[in-house]
């Protein structure tokens, strides 16, 4: 059981939890988990986290299929730049390892956004807290879970 699983329960949303084994080799956390889980990639969300200028940490949930438009994070934020999180920084701060950070249950609740896309799809599949293991929950309670905001900050990947 792991803290994200935890807070979904606590919460008493519907959730379901899908695990697969986890392959160290591949290239892509999110992608292996739609090929292995057989989703398409668009409703396979990873969870990214962004450091402001002011040093502030925010949360980015972007569609494993896109990349993050760090400008556009920032301006759904009201900053004016954001660049990815220190690696180390990002687990002490969440209590998760990098391609197992999960928006839920982290150990310091930060700012959230939630790319727009997501609200296409009746569920959508975040993290569960580790690698191999993922829930798949609607996007309307995650958006609660959260306290986060949607925007458009995905972008095609180069």
């Amino acid at each position: 059981m792991t803290p994200a699983i935890t807070a979904a329960k606590k919460a008493q949303i519907a959730f379901t939890v899908h695990e697969y084994d986890h392959d160290p080799a591949h290239q892509s956390y999110g992608l292996e988990a739609a090929e292995k889980l057989g989703i398409a990639s668009e409703r396979i969300f990873k969870t990214l986290v962004a450091q402001l200028e002011s040093s502030e940490l925010v949360v980015a949930i972007v569609p494993v299929s896109a990349a993050l438009d760090l400008k556009q994070l920032a301006k759904a934020v009201g900053a004016k730049k954001a660049r990815m999180a220190n690696p180390q920084v990002v687990e002490r701060t969440t209590g998760y390892v990098l391609g197992g950070v999960s928006p839920l249950g982290q150990r310091k609740a930060l700012k959230t956004v939630i790319d727009h896309s997501a609200t296409q799809h009746q569920t959508i599949y975040v993290s569960a807290g580790r690698r191999g293991l993922e829930i798949e929950l609607a996007v309307a309670d995650l958006h609660v879970l959260t306290a986060g905001r949607l925007a458009a900050i995905a972008k095609a990947k180069n």
